[in-house]
């Protein structure tokens, strides 16, 4: 797929992005298809128009106006579709976020981003009232869930919908209206809001899903990650609306079993994966016996996806697994492999409309096979971090994103991640990535799941430490230690091979189901 022969999409300065992903469904005879399905309910585009609408209309009438923000509460639901696109419609500003944080989260959020109003699930409501109450910004606080129980605290979400007008005008906003933040992880710190216009989902809808992950109108779509997270809120909303496809959901915490489950119920045709839960799938002991016949493909992003299990992967299920990287700052993903075209252990090639360079610390483009900071554009970068402004200049250089990342890019195009800047460590005077160690345990038959980080030695030098989830039945020890240091040594250079190993029952993780390497290592 050639980038540079690709014409970048434009879209008119009056533009709203919820009209974008609706209004086509409508008028090319989709009114009445399901748009989607929650639990044995389905809805279809003619009702989320409806429910967007009335939403739009009842932000309005609680003081809501174009550039406020919105915060949104929610777990997987209709709700949370409706809720998000209503925040356009009106021209106001989406922000997702976890429903399982707790309160000190909360008000930072809630301090954050001025929230004039929020939508919360009422299982999240003891967390989020006192830090609601305490809000200097916060005007209106709509519950969904609660019945009755929301007048002590708030309005019933539903039935605020029910008193609005079925028809709400879409607000005039511009293309570079701000739309959504996209909130960044938070390795470093609190999570940024990552500003993003109404244009910038479009561009990367009509580039990638459209042309590398080929989204159409039978798809069924289903998401590990939850849609507060920007890589769902791609894949498992934007995705299908703009093709006229169907968006499963399930509000249940992302376990092996309940998605065997909701894959079998939903029958989806793209699966929205993390290599985190690709492990614990393939790790499932009934995994041979679950039906997964109805997928056509399955994305894996979010952390780097070693080439062993996508071995595995493909040995158990036949499925093609899509690896591809995006970010915060892109929106969605702007390298990937494309189906029927896939290079384990590689993220692939640029998507068509996207453009990158791999540069030294000086910003001097390397050549191939040399490990630098990954650098791109595309017509989806972010605008700048909220109120960081220091952070805003680094990260956006003119055209340019720099993304922190450290990759390297073959002579055939191919670009073959190595880490994170702050997580390369030097070893002997070499740089080494965490990421080939663990590739290299992985691929151990007893490793269920690792992770790599540098610690120092009784002379203080950098050399790397491995943290081991044993598969069942393996017994931790000196003699198996033994053993994977010389498998490593077996594959890498020898200086590669972890000095300690450190067995867990599990790793930690953040919300976004990426082990967080801060606290292994804190």
């Amino acid at each position: 797929m050639d980038s540079k022969a690709f014409e970048p999409p434009q879209f008119p300065e009056r533009f709203n992005l919820a009209d974008y992903l609706i209004h086509p469904n409508l008028a090319g005879g989709r009114a009445d298809k399901s748009a989607v399905e929650f639990e044995d309910r389905r809805f279809s585009y003619r009702e989320i128009d409806e429910g967007t609408s009335r939403a739009a209309g009842a932000f309005r009438a609680r003081g809501v106006e174009i550039e406020n923000r919105v915060l949104l509460v929610l777990p997987d639901c209709p709700e949370f579709v409706v809720a998000w696109l209503g925040c356009l419609r009106a021209g106001a500003v989406a922000c997702a976020v976890n429903p399982l944080l707790l309160e000190a989260d909360f008000s930072y959020y809630l301090d954050y981003t001025r929230a004039r109003l929020a939508v919360v699930d009422a299982e999240a409501l003891e967390r989020f009232l006192p830090a609601a109450q305490a809000s200097r910004w916060l005007r209106a606080l709509l519950v969904r869930g609660a019945g009755g129980a929301a007048a002590a605290t708030g309005e019933d979400f539903m039935a605020a919908l029910g008193a609005a007008p079925p028809h709400c005008e879409s607000a005039p906003t511009h293309r570079d209206d701000a739309a959504v933040w996209l909130f960044t992880s938070g390795t470093t710190g609190k999570p940024k809001g990552a500003v993003h216009r109404h244009a910038d989902f479009a561009y990367n809808i009509e580039t990638y899903a459209k042309r590398v992950l080929q989204i159409r109108e039978d798809d069924r779509t289903l998401s590990v990650p939850k849609l507060f997270f920007g890589y769902a809120t791609g894949t498992n909303l934007m995705f299908p609306f703009a093709a006229g496809a169907t968006t499963c959901l399930f509000a249940e915490r992302s376990t092996a079993p309940v998605l065997f489950d909701q894959i079998e119920r939903f029958r989806p045709t793209v699966l929205t994966n993390v290599p985190t839960m690709i492990n614990a799938m393939l790790a499932e002991p009934a995994a041979a016996r679950r039906d997964l016949s109805s997928l056509r493909i399955c994305l894996s992003a979010g952390e780097a996806l070693p080439p062993e299990l996508y071995r595995r992967w493909q040995q158990a299920f036949g499925v093609e697994l899509l690896d591809g990287i995006g970010s915060a700052e892109m929106f969605h993903i702007y390298i990937s492999n494309v189906p029927g075209d896939i290079v384990p252990g590689s993220l692939g090639r640029l998507v068509p409309g996207y453009d990158a360079r791999i540069v030294d610390p000086e910003g001097r483009e390397v050549g191939p096979g040399e490990v630098g900071t990954l650098w791109v554009k595309g017509g989806s970068a972010l605008q700048g971090y909220w109120h960081d402004h220091e952070k805003s200049v680094r990260t956006r250089l003119g055209e340019w994103v720099s993304t922190g990342d450290q990759f390297v890019c073959d002579q055939a195009g191919l670009f073959w991640y190595r880490g994170r800047r702050d997580e390369l460590m030097k070893v002997s005077g070499v740089w080494v990535s965490p990421i080939e160690i663990e590739d290299a345990l992985l691929s151990h038959p007893q490793v269920a799941e690792c992770a790599v980080i540098g610690a120092q030695d009784d002379a203080g030098l950098t050399k790397p430490k491995a943290f081991v989830v044993l598969r069942p039945g393996a017994a931790p020890g000196a003699e198996l230690t033994a053993a994977l240091q010389q498998h490593v040594k077996s594959l890498l250079l020898p200086t590669k091979y972890p000095r300690w190993i450190e067995y867990r029952d599990s790793l930690p993780k953040n919300d976004r189901g990426k082990v967080d390497r801060r606290a292994l290592a804190g």
